[in-house]
C-alpha cells in the first residue's frame, strides 16, 4: 500500500516538473507571424472572432453527425448476420431504419433541410 502512494507521489512530482519546466520554456508571442495572416478561410485574425455564424449550417451539420453516427451502428449487424436469425436481423435492421427515415422525414417537415429562406 506504501509503494502505491510512494509510486504515484513520484508520477505526480514528475509531471508538475515537466509542466513547470514547460511553461518555463515555451516562448509564448502574441505577434507572431503565422497568427498576424489571414486563415485558410479567409477571415482576418486581427478582427473579433466571434463572427456571426450560421445557425442553419449547424443544424445541417449536426444532423449529418447524427446520421453518420448511427450509420456506423449497422457495422456490427454485419457481423451479427451469421450468428443470428435472419429474421431478427431483417426486423432489427428495417426498425432502425425506420427510425432514420422517421427522423429525416421530421427534419424534412421542420424545414431543417431547406437551405433556401
Amino acid at each position: 500500500m506504501i509503494t502505491i502512494a510512494v509510486l504515484s507521489s513520484m508520477i505526480i512530482l514528475i509531471m508538475l516538473l515537466m509542466i513547470i519546466i514547460l511553461n518555463l520554456i515555451s516562448k509564448k508571442s502574441f505577434k507572431d507571424r503565422e497568427k498576424m495572416s489571414p486563415f485558410e478561410c479567409g477571415f482576418d485574425p486581427k478582427n473579433s472572432a466571434r463572427l456571426p455564424f450560421s445557425l442553419h449550417f449547424f443544424l445541417i451539420a449536426i444532423i449529418f453527425a447524427i446520421f453518420d453516427v448511427e450509420l456506423t451502428l449497422f457495422l456490427p449487424l454485419v457481423l451479427l448476420s451469421k450468428s443470428m436469425n435472419m429474421m431478427n436481423l431483417l426486423t432489427c435492421m428495417s426498425m432502425f431504419i425506420m427510425i432514420l427515415l422517421y427522423g429525416l422525414f421530421h427534419e424534412w417537415n421542420q424545414g431543417a433541410l431547406n437551405w433556401v429562406k
